[in-house]
């Protein structure tokens, strides 16, 4: 597991994220640093892990599921 700071201004603001230098070799594995690759392997790494996490995730009934939406 990653640990990722963030990084607030003086009113508790967030304004920057540090991550660690492990997880950006994965996400960006020998490509040139860009805004937009940046981007899309962040997105992508969200994705994969919110994939994998739904994948441990037992399903609700319908009646659990509309009792979670009320929440």
């Amino acid at each position: 597991m990653f640990e990722v700071e963030y990084l607030t201004d003086r009113q508790g603001q967030p304004k920057a994220v540090v991550i660690p230098i492990e997880l950006w070799k994965r996400l960006l594995p020998g490509e040139p640093l860009s805004v937009q690759t940046l981007s899309e392997g962040i997105e992508d790494y969200c994705l994969n892990k919110a994939m994998d996490e739904a994948r441990d995730t037992p399903l609700l009934s319908r009646e659990e599921a509309l009792k979670y939406l009320e929440e």
